[in-house]
């Protein structure tokens, strides 16, 4: 195996161009074979024992071709595979565990352009597949690729999974009403991406008057100036739709960002306040406290420490903030990015069954109280922020480049105690990340681009 192929997995599975290594068919079916036997020896297989592995993707052109090679691979192993088409990440997790699979595989790249895909792994409980696990099956791939014939045939997709993960969300949604969101008008930017075959047939089921935008994959277009990187235009059909709220998904659908019905864009941190806080007052925050990355802005804290919650930081990533919730016994957690995860409900970022949740939060608060959206979220202001990203050609630790490290120095000790400094790497593309929060914007700006004019002078691409 060539050395690209070492160190596969990143924070979020395995991410690369198409019919580059590892996204390679050698790569890909032995990684599915290994797969396969090493589901087989942790079950202590017996002879003709196969274990069942969920598989599916979003809507990038390269996604069946990948989908087919994991088959492969994993019958080439044997393993059985069962093939829910395209279907948002959480839809496979979930499925894995609902099925009793022994492994879900997911083949997309999220929120990257349409040029990259990944492969994601899920282990019967529908958690990813730990640091360790991954160690482990990258090892197995050192001692060389397998020969993998092809199918006869494509592994044809079971549409009734489809229908069983759509049910299961509906059912997220707690009312006694058959229609429990009838009323509520919302806009869905699904990103072309695995949601345009969910977001809107869940909320009219629901009882929702649905505005879709952005539900029309070709393959190319996923995340293409929409969706949860670009929410924008979702945000201005509130307004012109006179709508109570929207939500705009990534590629894979586990990520959701909200907007208010004035149009105003609203992230991860500001779902977090919303959930955390009717949670808090429904008794069910116990302990009162969630998981956010070092990412989420510093308001969020003071926010959410004014209602009694406290905040356990942790790196940036799903698994990360997974872990945490996990090692605290804490139940809600989430991403800036909008990756938020209630472990009662999922065991993973879903950005569907987030949009779900807090659409029942609105109407339920209207109901009641007459309240909006944005007079919900009164209680939550951001601190100036600016993140900015700098290209590298490599990624040393940044403690170990002088000039980086006086930067920072002189950035934290002008700060003080009224801002944060974070600075990290992407873990899923070359990029280093300069994110400061502070008292004003155009004071935060010039520190940022002084961080990331040592950073470029360092290690700049």
């Amino acid at each position: 195996m060539s050395s690209s192929a070492r160190h596969l997995f990143g924070t979020d599975g395995i991410r690369a161009r198409f019919g580059e290594a590892p996204l390679d068919r050698p790569t890909v079916t032995s990684l599915a074979a290994h797969l396969a036997a090493t589901l087989r020896n942790d079950r202590n297989s017996q002879a003709g024992d196969s274990p069942l592995v969920v598989l599916g993707g979003d809507t990038r052109e390269s996604t069946p071709e990948i989908c087919l090679w994991l088959a492969e691979g994993l019958t080439a192993g044997g393993a059985q595979v069962q093939h829910a088409g395209v279907i948002p990440t959480p839809g496979v997790a979930w499925l894995t565990r609902e099925l009793g699979a022994a492994a879900g595989a997911v083949v997309s790249a999220s929120h990257n352009p349409w040029p990259d895909n990944g492969i994601k792994l899920l282990d019967p409980r529908g958690f990813k597949w730990s640091e360790m696990a991954e160690a482990a099956l990258e090892r197995r791939l050192e001692k060389g690729t397998a020969e993998v014939p092809a199918l006869a045939a494509e592994v044809a997709a079971d549409a009734s999974l489809r229908e069983r993960y759509l049910s299961r969300l509906a059912s997220t949604a707690a009312a006694s009403a058959e229609h429990p969101l009838a009323g509520l008008k919302v806009v869905l930017d699904a990103g072309n991406g695995a949601a345009s075959f969910y977001a809107g047939d869940l909320f009219e089921r629901l009882g929702a008057a649905v505005t879709q935008i952005h539900v029309e994959p070709n393959g190319r277009n996923v995340n293409e100036r929409c969706g949860s990187t670009a929410p924008e235009e979702m945000a201005a059909r509130v307004v012109a739709e006179g709508a109570d709220l929207g939500f705009a998904f990534d590629g894979d659908a586990d990520r959701c960002i909200l907007s208010d019905e004035r149009g105003e864009v609203r992230d991860g941190d500001a779902i977090l306040y919303l959930w955390a806080t009717r949670l808090r007052e429904q008794g069910r925050l116990e302990p009162p406290r969630i998981v956010a990355t070092t990412m989420s802005n510093l308001g969020l804290e003071r926010a959410l420490d004014r209602e009694g919650i406290g905040i356990e930081r942790c790196n940036v990533g799903d698994r990360y903030v997974v872990e945490t919730l996990q090692r605290e016994g804490l139940a809600l957690g989430g991403e800036q990015s909008g990756h938020i995860v209630h472990l009662g409900l999922s065991s993973t970022g879903d950005g569907l069954l987030t949009a779900v949740q807090m659409a029942a939060i609105v109407q339920k608060e209207f109901q009641q109280t007459g309240r909006s959206l944005s007079e919900l979220l009164a209680g939550f202001r951001r601190y100036p922020q600016i993140l900015k990203n700098v290209r590298v050609q490599r990624k040393p630790d940044l403690a170990t480049l002088p000039r980086v490290v006086a930067a920072a120095r002189s950035v934290e000790e002008r700060l003080g105690a009224d801002g944060r400094l974070v600075l990290r790497y992407s873990g899923t593309e070359p990029l280093a990340r300069v994110m400061i929060e502070g008292p004003d914007q155009p004071t935060i700006e010039a520190m940022a681009g002084e961080l990331a004019g040592a950073i470029q002078d360092e290690i700049g691409a």
